[in-house]
C-alpha cells in the first residue's frame, strides 16, 4: 500500500527541446526520442503536434498513437485543440505536447498549453514539448528590439527552468537559412518574406547566442543546486569566476579596473562585491557605492552587495556561494602600526581562502592610515554664537539649580547636569565652545560641590577624573557634530553642482545652437552681469560669443578669468567667484568649448555636404548629358539622315529597322527626362501622393505592360492580397523603375546553371505584420555588400561594366516616391545569387480592420 501511494504522488518528468528559431529541428528531436522510447517498450502517446506541412515531420508521426484534438467552435469558426481530459484518462507514460508556449482558444480547459502540460505532470505522466528561445518570457523584450517582430505567445522562464531536461537544438544560421530557402520550413509564398525580415543572418545569430546564454545559465542553476541540496562548499572550478572585493575608498575604481583585467585574460565571468556591516554605523557613503556599480556594470559585471559583521567570513561565503576561483582585494590602506594589531581583512581572507585563488591589487591610497583634516568651521555662525553664550550660561545655569536643591541632591548628579550642558553646547556649537563649558563646569563643579567648598584645590584623583572625562566627552560629541555638518554641506554642495553640470551637458547636447544658451544659464547661475568667450585670435582677442551688458574684451578685464585652453578662456564680469565654484566653473568652460566646437564642425559638415552633393549632382548631371542624352540623339539622328539619303536604296525591313531605332532611342530620351524631371520634384518636395487604397495585382499588371520582355518574368501575386495604401501613378512608377532595373543589371549569373529552375526575374508578393511586400527578384551577380547601401543614390551605376543605358536614377525615383507614401524600399541579397528588391507599404486600414 504504501508502495501504491508513492507512485500515485510522483511527478511527472518533463523534457523541453530549445530552439532558437523556428525550422531548428526541435519537433523533429522530439518525435525521434518519442520513437526510441516506444522501441524500448514505452507507452508513448501524442497528444498534440503542430507539422505545419513538413512532410518530414509528418512521416516521423507514422508508428505513433495520436490522440484525436478537441474541436472547439469559436466566433464562427471551427479550431483543434490538445484533449487534456481525454490524454487523462489515457494516462500514458509519456506524452508528446508540441509548442510549449501556445495560447489556448477562448473556452479550452486552460488558458495557456504550459498549463495543460502541469496538469499533465501532476498526474504523473512524463511530458516531451518544445520552445523556442524568443517564447521565454524574460526574453521576449530582447528578441523585439533584436527582430523587430513582438512575440505574444511567451512562457514563464521558471517553468521551462523548472524541466528535468532542457536540451539544446543548434544549427547554425546558414544552415537553417538554406533549409528555408528550400521549402522545409515555410511555404513557397512565404519564404522571401521570412528570409529578408524575421530570418536574416544577424537575426539569428543573435537569437542563437541568446539560446546558448540562456542554457549555460541554466546549466549552472542545476550545478549550483546540486551543490546545494549535497551541501558541497568546495570550490570547483567548471568555470571561471573573479570576484572583486571593493570598501568604497579611493581605490574601488582600480580595483575593479585591474580585476576586469584579470577576469577577460581568464575568460571569466566578473563579480563586483560590496560588504556591509550589520550595524550599519560604518562604511561607504552611497554616493560612492553607485558610482562603483555604475562603473562595474559599464565593464560588464554584476555588481552584489551584501552584509555581515566579520567581513572577511562574509566575503569568503559568498565567492564559495557562487563557486568563484578567483578573489581579487586591494591591499590595506591601515598603517604598520594599525596592521601589527589587527591583520586586516586581506591576510584573514588569504588564510581562510582554501582553493580560491586571491589576488592583492596595490593602489595609491595604500598604507596611507588615518588623516586628521582640520579646516573652517562647518557650523552655521548662528550656532557659533549660540555655542559660545551657552558655554557661560549652561554651566552657570547648572551651577544655580545644584545650589537650590543642595541638600535634595547628590555629587553624582551635579556631575550628570555640568556633562549634560557640556554635550548640548558641544551640539550646538562645536568645539571651542563644547572645550569653555567642559573647563568652565568642571571648576564651577569643584568650586560648589567638592570638598574643600569654595576652593579650587584638587585633592582627590577623582576631580582629576571628572576634568578629563568631560573634556574628553566635549571633544567626542563636538568632532561628531562638525563631521556631520561637513558631510552635510558637501553632500548639498555635490548635489547643486551635479544638477548644475547635468543642465549644462543637456544643454549643450539638445540645443542646435547651444554656445549662447550655456553661457545664458551660467550668468543666471552664478550671478553674473557677463560671460563671455575669448579667443586669441591673430595676437589679439575676439568674443566668440557673449551674454549681459559690458562683456569684456580681454581676459585681463575680467573679475574672473577661467582658462579653457591657451587661446580660449570664459571671461565673467559682476563679482568675485570663490574658490568653492571654481570647480564648477572649470566644467562649465570645458562645455562651452564643446558647444563651440560643435558648432563650428555643424556648419562646416554642412557647408561641406552641401559642396559635396553641389559637385557630385553637376558631374553626374553633366555626364548624364554628356552620355546618355547624346547616345540616343546620335542613334536617332542617323537614322534620320539614312532615311533621307536619296542615293541610298532601303528595302521596306530596312527602314522598318529604321524607324524603330528612332522610336527606341526617343523612348529612352523620354524615360530619361521624366527620371530627370521626377528628381527635381522630389529635390523641391514638391511630390504630393494622393493615398487610396491600391492593390499590387492591379499595379504590377500596369507596370508590366510598358515592358516589352514581359514574357520573361515570372509573376506571383495573389489578387488577394489586401491593398496598400498608395498613390496609384508613383506606385506604377515605382514598380516599373524597379523592373526596369533588374532587366538592366539582373540578368542570369554567368555562375548559375542554365537550367536552373528560378526564372531570371520574378516578382512576388506577400504579407509582413501590417505590411505588404513585393519582391523583384534577380539572380543576376548581385552587388557587395559594401555598395549595396548606396543603390538609391541619385546617379549611381554600381557595378556597371557595359554599355548598359541608363544615369542611375531609376531606383533614386523609386525610393523617393516610396518615401513620400510612407513605405520602405530596400535591398538584399538573393539566395543563391542576385539581388531582391523590397518595396514595402502599409496595408490600407479601413480594408484591414
Amino acid at each position: 500500500m504504501p508502495s501504491t501511494q508513492r507512485a500515485e504522488k510522483r511527478r511527472g518528468e518533463l523534457r523541453i527541446y530549445l530552439g532558437a528559431a523556428p525550422g531548428v529541428g526541435k519537433t523533429f528531436a522530439m518525435l525521434g526520442e518519442a520513437h526510441r522510447r516506444r522501441e524500448r517498450g514505452t507507452d508513448v502517446v501524442v497528444g498534440l503536434v503542430e507539422t505545419h506541412g513538413r512532410q518530414k515531420t509528418q512521416h516521423l508521426l507514422d508508428g505513433l498513437e495520436i490522440l484525436p484534438r478537441r474541436e472547439i467552435h469559436h466566433r464562427g469558426v471551427d479550431f483543434s485543440e490538445m484533449d487534456v481530459d481525454a490524454l487523462l484518462a489515457r494516462t500514458p507514460e509519456v506524452a508528446v505536447v508540441d509548442e510549449l508556449a501556445h495560447t489556448n482558444v477562448p473556452g479550452s480547459r486552460n488558458d495557456k498549453r504550459w498549463q495543460d502540460v502541469e496538469e499533465l505532470l501532476d498526474a504523473g505522466i512524463d511530458v516531451l514539448s518544445t520552445v523556442n528561445v524568443q517564447h521565454l518570457e524574460s526574453l521576449n523584450d530582447v528578441v523585439e528590439r533584436i527582430t523587430g517582430v513582438q512575440q505574444r505567445e511567451t512562457v514563464p522562464d521558471e517553468v521551462v527552468r523548472r524541466a528535468e531536461q532542457v536540451e539544446l537544438v543548434d544549427i547554425t544560421p546558414e544552415a537553417l537559412r538554406r533549409r528555408l530557402a528550400h521549402g522545409n520550413v515555410y511555404a513557397a509564398h512565404k519564404i522571401d518574406a521570412a528570409l529578408g525580415n524575421y530570418f536574416r543572418v544577424g537575426n539569428l545569430t543573435a537569437l542563437r547566442e541568446l539560446a546558448l546564454l540562456w542554457v549555460a545559465d541554466q546549466v549552472d542553476v542545476a550545478l549550483q543546486r546540486y551543490r546545494h541540496d549535497r551541501q558541497i562548499t568546495d570550490t570547483w572550478e567548471t568555470r571561471e569566476r573573479v570576484v572583486a572585493a571593493i570598501t568604497g575608498g579611493p581605490e574601488s575604481e582600480t580595483l575593479i579596473r585591474r580585476a576586469r583585467r584579470i577576469a577577460l585574460r581568464a575568460g571569466a565571468e566578473l563579480l563586483v562585491v560590496h560588504v556591509m556591516r550589520g550595524d550599519g554605523l560604518t562604511g561607504a557613503s552611497p554616493e560612492i557605492v553607485a558610482k562603483c556599480r555604475k562603473i562595474a556594470e559599464d565593464l560588464g559585471a554584476t555588481f552584489h552587495s551584501v552584509v555581515g559583521d566579520d567581513v572577511p567570513t562574509a566575503l569568503l561565503e559568498f565567492a564559495r556561494g557562487v563557486n568563484a576561483t578567483q578573489l581579487v582585494l586591494g591591499t590595506s590602506r591601515r598603517s604598520r602600526l594599525a596592521r601589527a594589531v589587527d591583520e586586516g581583512i586581506g591576510a584573514a581572507v588569504i588564510h581562510d581562502s582554501g582553493p580560491i585563488d586571491v589576488h592583492m591589487v596595490t593602489h595609491d591610497a595604500a598604507r596611507r592610515g588615518l588623516r586628521w583634516k582640520i579646516g573652517r568651521n562647518a557650523l552655521s555662525r548662528g550656532r557659533q554664537l549660540a555655542g559660545w553664550l551657552g558655554s557661560v550660561v549652561l554651566p552657570g545655569l547648572t551651577t544655580v539649580l545644584g545650589l537650590f536643591w543642595r541638600d535634595g541632591i547628590d555629587y553624582s548628579t551635579d556631575l550628570v547636569g555640568f556633562l549634560l550642558a557640556t554635550c548640548v553646547v558641544a551640539l550646538v556649537g562645536g568645539l571651542g565652545p563644547a572645550l569653555v563649558s567642559a573647563f568652565l563646569g568642571a571648576g564651577l563643579l569643584n568650586f560648589f560641590f567638592t570638598e574643600p567648598y569654595h576652593s579650587l584645590a584638587v585633592n582627590s584623583p577623582e576631580n582629576v577624573i571628572t576634568l578629563v572625562a568631560m573634556v574628553i566627552v566635549a571633544t567626542i560629541v563636538a568632532l561628531v557634530v562638525d563631521r556631520a555638518a561637513r558631510l552635510g554641506e558637501q553632500g548639498a554642495r555635490a548635489r547643486t553642482e551635479a544638477a548644475l553640470l547635468a543642465s549644462y551637458s543637456r544643454t549643450v547636447l539638445t540645443n542646435p545652437y547651444p554656445l549662447s544658451r550655456l553661457l545664458e544659464k551660467i550668468r543666471e547661475n552664478f550671478g553674473l552681469d557677463s560671460v563671455a568667450l575669448l579667443e586669441r585670435h591673430n595676437g589679439g582677442w575676439e568674443r566668440v560669443a557673449c551674454v549681459g551688458p559690458r562683456p569684456c574684451d580681454e581676459p585681463d578685464d575680467a573679475d574672473a578669468d577661467i582658462a579653457v585652453t591657451s587661446d580660449i578662456h570664459l571671461a565673467l564680469r559682476g563679482r568675485t567667484v570663490p574658490a568653492s565654484d571654481q570647480r564648477v566653473l572649470e566644467a562649465a568652460a570645458g562645455q562651452a568649448l564643446m558647444a563651440l566646437r560643435q558648432q563650428r564642425m555643424a556648419a562646416e559638415t554642412a557647408d561641406a555636404q552641401r559642396k559635396v552633393e553641389t559637385t557630385e549632382l553637376r558631374t553626374a548631371l553633366l555626364s548624364a548629358v554628356g552620355h546618355d542624352l547624346r547616345t540616343p540623339l546620335t542613334s536617332i539622328k542617323a537614322a534620320i539622315g539614312s532615311l533621307r539619303d536619296r542615293e541610298l536604296r532601303l528595302s521596306e525591313e530596312d527602314t522598318g529597322e529604321l524607324m524603330a531605332t528612332v522610336e527606341e532611342s526617343a523612348d529612352r530620351l523620354n524615360a530619361l527626362v521624366d527620371n530627370l524631371l521626377d528628381s527635381s520634384r522630389l529635390a523641391t518636395g514638391s511630390v504630393a501622393p494622393l493615398l487610396r487604397p491600391v492593390g499590387y495585382y492591379e499595379v504590377v499588371a500596369r507596370a508590366l505592360s510598358g515592358i516589352d520582355e514581359r514574357n520573361t518574368i515570372s509573376v506571383s501575386v495573389d489578387e488577394h492580397l489586401p491593398p496598400v495604401r498608395a498613390d496609384l501613378g508613383l506606385l506604377e512608377r515605382v514598380v516599373a523603375n524597379v523592373i526596369d532595373n533588374a532587366l538592366r543589371h539582373g540578368r542570369m549569373s554567368p555562375r548559375r546553371p542554365v537550367d536552373a529552375d528560378e526564372p531570371e526575374i520574378a516578382v512576388r508578393a506577400s504579407t509582413h505584420g501590417d505590411h505588404v511586400e513585393l519582391r523583384v527578384v534577380d539572380h543576376g551577380p548581385g552587388l557587395h555588400k559594401k555598395v549595396v547601401d548606396r543603390i538609391f543614390t541619385p546617379f549611381q551605376r554600381l557595378g556597371d561594366r557595359d554599355a548598359t543605358p541608363g544615369v542611375g536614377l531609376g531606383l533614386s525615383v523609386a525610393k523617393g516616391f516610396t518615401d513620400a507614401m510612407d513605405g520602405q524600399i530596400s535591398a538584399e541579397d538573393t539566395p543563391g545569387g542576385g539581388l531582391t528588391i523590397v518595396i514595402a507599404l502599409p496595408v490600407h486600414k479601413e480594408m484591414a480592420e
